[in-house]
């Protein structure tokens, strides 16, 4: 596989992103693909989307996508490291131990050896042969490197099982065995917890690790039933793995596999480590074992976008004139959404009240609450556009500042989810955001 990376990329042809590639295959379009190519459109015009995202191989964030990416991954730690040993560890992009991974070849250097008429076919293949071994590979999981680093965690625990190492970074993946595939890669953010444990029970850590990992993402999920698991076939196991289970996301075209769960038992160690057996052993009661290695993987990016689609609503509604219309909504978790928060203002005088947006804007950020500056725009929007704007944003809260704030200290409180608004003093808005926030982790 090649990963060519220089100035002159988009030569070698514009491709689309996987999600698009499967609307692709869409012979006519029906509702499931219009709710789709809206939803799309929405991501685009409301920041989760980079408009690069449309014409390139990986998933580009705007601001709101980034934060919500940065959200998963903060949740998705959190769930990993609250068992006891698992550590964090951070491994080289750069990774000439794994057998399939990816090469970085420069086009122009490959594009002069193809260019010299001189060279025979075989001294051609011979210096192209060359040009592939001498450059930089990158890694396509994140297994090896926690394989790599077991001996010195190994010391870091006395040597007593179980215990795990977990991290989160970039890889590329290969196409190659999908359907209507261009055969190349791409790159995805991977997050992996590789959980080392007595052959005795890695059949229960197995089960613990699949079902931990579906119900938290279904956790998160507006429609938990879209989320499911599966064992993975016998003839479909990789080399050197016992047991394989997938988590998989029901999107408009079909499922796709958000999450991997693979027993390896001890091969892949003795692999790594070549003729070093007694120092892979670890206490298992008066015996000593080599581990069972269990790989915990997810693609993140593909989890988002199953977020996203999860989250997405059409609702119908009546505006002032009793016309009906649709409104789009991202329904995220309040845990998920990247904006909490919006803060605008009503008629009035504009410097006070921009004092005062200013002011909660500070205080919210202290405390940690995400929170969109709407007061600093100069347009100005009705409430009925406003609100739109924001539910397509997954906002949760809006939050009115007017006269009668200045005069009683009243805000005017819009739900996202309800639509109520409600009036309450704004020395209480805080605590009640926190409150909320905090609760709805524990959905």
């Amino acid at each position: 596989m090649f990963l060519y990376r220089t100035r002159r990329l988009q030569l070698l042809g514009e491709k689309l992103p996987w999600y698009q590639r499967r609307l692709s295959h869409y012979n006519t379009l029906d509702d499931s693909c219009d709710k789709t190519s809206l939803l799309m459109q929405l991501c685009a015009d409301r920041y989760y989307l980079s408009p690069e995202a449309f014409h390139t191989r990986t998933c580009t964030y705007g601001p709101l996508g980034t934060g919500m990416k940065k959200n998963i991954i903060e949740q998705w730690t959190s769930a990993i490291r609250s068992k006891a040993y698992v550590f964090g560890i951070t491994t080289s992009v750069q990774n000439r131990m794994c057998e399939d991974s990816v090469r970085i070849v420069n086009v122009d250097t490959l594009q002069e050896i193809l260019d010299q008429e001189s060279l025979t076919e075989k001294e051609a293949s011979q210096k192209i042969q060359t040009l592939i071994k001498d450059s930089a590979s990158v890694r396509t999981s994140l297994l090896q490197g926690a394989l790599q680093q077991y001996i010195q965690a190994l010391e870091l625990v006395n040597r007593t099982l179980p215990f795990g190492l977990a991290e989160i970074g970039l890889c590329h993946h290969s196409d190659s065995q999908q359907r209507h595939s261009s055969g190349s890669s791409f790159e995805v953010t991977e997050s992996s917890l590789v959980w080392f444990c007595s052959p005795r029970t890695s059949s229960q850590w197995m089960d613990y690790w699949a079902h931990q990992r579906l119900q938290w993402w279904r956790k998160f999920a507006l429609d938990p039933s879209d989320f499911n698991m599966f064992n993975v076939m016998d003839e479909e196991l990789k080399e050197g793995t016992s047991h394989g289970i997938k988590i998989l996301y029901k999107f408009p075209w079909g499922s796709e596999t958000l999450e991997t769960v693979w027993s390896l038992e001890k091969t892949v160690l003795l692999k790594t480590h070549q003729g070093v057996c007694t120092k892979l052993q670890c206490k298992d009661g008066r015996k000593s074992v080599v581990p069972h290695v269990i790989s915990v993987s997810a693609n993140v990016d593909r989890g988002m976008l199953a977020y996203l689609f999860n989250s997405f609503q059409l609702l119908k509604k009546t505006d002032s004139k009793q016309k009906p219309h649709q409104r789009m909504v991202l329904k995220l978790h309040p845990t998920l959404t990247p904006v909490k928060v919006a803060l605008d203002m009503g008629r009035g005088s504009s410097s006070e009240l921009r004092q005062v947006c200013e002011g909660l804007f500070q205080e919210f950020l202290a405390a940690g609450i995400s929170t969109w500056p709407g007061y600093l725009d100069s347009m100005s929007l009705s409430l009925e556009t406003l609100h739109t704007k924001y539910d397509e944003m997954g906002v949760l809260f809006t939050l009115m500042v007017s006269e009668s704030t200045l005069k009683s200290g009243l805000l005017l409180v819009r739900n996202r989810d309800t639509t109520i608004r409600e009036t309450m003093h704004i020395s209480e808005i805080k605590s009640f955001l926190l409150k909320y926030i905090s609760a709805s982790e524990n959905f």
